[in-house]
């Protein structure tokens, strides 16, 4: 099991002058970046990749942006802009040498509003033909995807992981996989231990977030029940710490971070990584 750091912590957008983080992360006792890359032109894939080589680093997962504008169950335009992205962002993976393409990808962060029956199921058909696609396209590279349920407030379409198990059941496809956030998951889940054990070989990738949304460890979650699940279902992918703090302004709007939830991004890095390698193995 490898341990990560999501970049938006720290950046927005990623490009190749972000690769300066990389000896921080290494220097913090990361195994792994997950990077936030919300344009594939921003960056020089083969540049990263030796930066991450250079640093001892992997890249063991790209982080979709779906920001406005990208959406699997919006405007054919919206839908096209999605498909094109992240068929980009899996054209790249392989010089990076990521496999794993996580995050909300059926639809745009924010989205969030009462929709009748059928115009969700509408949506829930839109959602498994292009997850179909996008499946098959990175099966067919040897990658894989993992949906992730959202809270409430973030999207109205998938916000728990029994909804996600029944996507990837419809897409039938076993390149797609199931993403689990702890911060998401204690909004969302009656209980978050029994969905880890629902997941079992379909869960792909684990963010480890405070219950806050700051650092694992400092909250009220039940970290050792939350390790014993995961070594239930065997799970050897990556854990990743993905919080947020107000110095990446256009992340915090986007996640709702209006105050300093912890003294700095450096001791979310840091003292989160600490506790993981305590508490989850």
């Amino acid at each position: 099991m490898r341990f990560g750091i999501n970049t938006f912590l720290f950046t927005s957008p990623f490009t190749n002058d972000s690769i300066t983080l990389f000896p921080r992360f290494k220097a913090w006792g990361f195994d792994s970046v997950e990077i936030a890359l919300e344009d594939p032109a921003h960056i020089n894939p083969s540049l990263v990749r030796r930066a991450l080589d250079d640093n001892g680093l992997v890249c063991g997962s790209i982080c979709a942006a779906m920001g406005p504008g990208r959406d699997l169950r919006g405007s054919v335009q919206e839908q096209e802009t999605s498909l094109s992205y992240l068929k980009s962002v899996l054209d790249v993976m392989p010089i990076l040498g990521c496999g794993m393409l996580a995050g909300p990808l059926y639809s745009s962060v924010g989205r969030a509003g009462v929709e009748t029956p059928d115009d969700y199921q509408q949506q829930w058909e839109l959602v498994v033909k292009h997850l179909s696609n996008l499946s098959m396209y990175a099966a067919e590279m040897g990658l894989q995807l993992a949906i992730e349920p959202l809270n409430r407030y973030e999207t109205d379409f998938i916000n728990t992981a029994e909804q996600a198990l029944q996507m990837i059941d419809a897409v039938g496809n076993e390149a797609l996989l199931l993403h689990l956030d702890t911060y998401h998951m204690n909004i969302e889940e009656k209980d978050p231990v029994q969905v880890i054990l629902q997941a079992g070989h379909r869960l792909g990738h684990f963010h480890a977030c405070g219950s806050d949304r700051g650092t694992p460890g400092k909250d009220h979650i039940d970290w050792r029940m939350i390790n014993a699940a995961l070594q239930v279902t065997g799970y050897t992918g990556d854990v990743v710490i993905e919080s947020f703090t107000p110095d990446v302004k256009v992340i915090a709007k986007a996640a709702s971070i209006w105050r300093q939830i912890e003294s700095s991004q450096e001791a979310i890095a840091v003292e989160g990584l600490a506790f993981l390698r305590h508490k989850i193995n």
